[in-house]
C-alpha cells in the first residue's frame, strides 16, 4: 500500500516537472518569436527610410528636383549674379564649382584636374567654369571667399584663386588671415589695392557669398569640392559630382552632354 502511494507521488512529481519544462519552453519560444519579429520590423522600417531618402536616388534625379526648387541655373543668370567664370560665355556646357579656399581636396582638384578641363574643354569653347563659394572648412574660410570675390571686381579672380590654392596651408593656421589675404592681393599685377581693401574691409560680398552657401545647401552639399554640370542655355539636365574626382569623371559627363546636343540638333 505504501509502495503504491510512493509510486503515485513520484508520477505526480514527474508530471509537474514535465509541465514546468513545457511552460518554460513555451515562454522561451514566445520570447524568441517576439525578438525576431522586432528585428524584422526594425529592418523593414530602416529599409523604408533609406528608399525614401533623396540620397537613395540617383544624382541626376536629385539634382533635377533641387533645381526645380531653387530655380535658374542658366549661364546667363549665373554671370549676371556676379559669379566668377572662366571661358567663353557661348560655351554649351557649364561646370558649377562649389569650393572653399582652405579645402585641401579642392587644392588637389585645382592642381591635378582643373588644368586638364581647361585645356581640353574650356580653351576649345565647349565648357565654361563658374565658381561658387562654399566656405565651410574653417573660421578663416569666409574671409578668403570675401577677398577672392573682391578681386573679381577687377577681373583678377582666377589669379587670386590660383595663388591661394598653390600656397595653401593647414586649415585656420593663419595663412588666410586678413593681413595675409591683403599680402596675397598685393602680389597681383594690376590690382588696385585701395579699391580691393575698401571692398574687403566693408565685407561688400557677404550677402553674395551667403547666397552661394544657401544654393550649395539646397543641393545637399556639405563637402568640397562639389560640382553641378548643366546645359548652359537653360541650366537643364544637371548632373552632380561630389569630391575631387579625376579628369575622366568629368570627361565622361561632358562628352555625353556634347553628344546629346549633337544628336538633338
Amino acid at each position: 500500500m505504501q509502495q503504491g502511494q510512493q509510486q503515485q507521488r513520484k508520477q505526480q512529481e514527474k508530471l509537474k516537472r514535465s509541465n514546468i519544462v513545457k511552460n518554460i519552453a513555451s515562454s522561451s519560444l514566445s520570447f524568441v518569436a517576439i525578438f525576431y519579429l522586432a528585428i524584422i520590423i526594425t529592418i523593414f522600417s530602416y529599409s523604408s527610410s533609406l528608399t525614401s531618402s533623396p540620397h537613395a536616388t540617383n544624382n541626376y534625379a536629385y539634382a533635377t528636383t533641387q533645381q526645380n526648387k531653387i530655380g535658374d541655373l542658366s549661364l546667363s543668370t549665373l554671370i549676371h549674379q556676379g559669379s566668377p567664370y572662366l571661358g567663353d560665355s557661348s560655351a554649351p556646357i557649364t561646370i558649377i564649382d562649389f569650393s572653399d579656399f582652405q579645402c585641401y581636396l579642392c587644392a588637389r582638384y585645382v592642381k591635378a584636374t582643373e588644368p586638364l578641363i581647361n585645356q581640353t574643354y574650356i580653351q576649345t569653347g565647349k565648357v565654361i567654369l563658374i565658381f561658387k563659394h562654399l566656405p565651410n572648412r574653417g573660421f578663416d574660410s569666409m574671409d578668403a571667399a570675401l577677398a577672392a570675390q573682391c578681386t573679381n571686381d577687377q577681373g583678377k579672380f582666377w589669379q587670386f584663386h590660383n595663388m591661394l590654392y598653390y600656397n595653401q596651408k593647414p586649415i585656420d593656421s593663419g595663412w588666410v588671415s586678413k593681413d595675409n589675404l591683403k599680402k596675397f592681393a598685393s602680389q597681383i599685377i594690376g590690382l588696385n589695392m585701395q579699391q580691393f581693401e575698401v571692398c574687403f574691409d566693408t565685407k561688400k560680398y557677404k550677402d553674395f557669398i551667403e547666397s552661394d552657401l544657401t544654393l550649395g545647401s539646397s543641393f545637399g552639399f556639405h563637402d568640397t569640392p562639389s560640382f553641378i554640370i548643366v546645359n548652359s542655355k537653360d541650366g537643364s539636365n544637371p548632373e552632380i559630382l561630389e569630391g575631387a574626382h579625376p579628369f575622366p569623371s568629368f570627361k565622361a559627363i561632358i562628352d555625353k552632354k556634347l553628344e546629346e546636343r549633337r544628336n538633338s540638333s
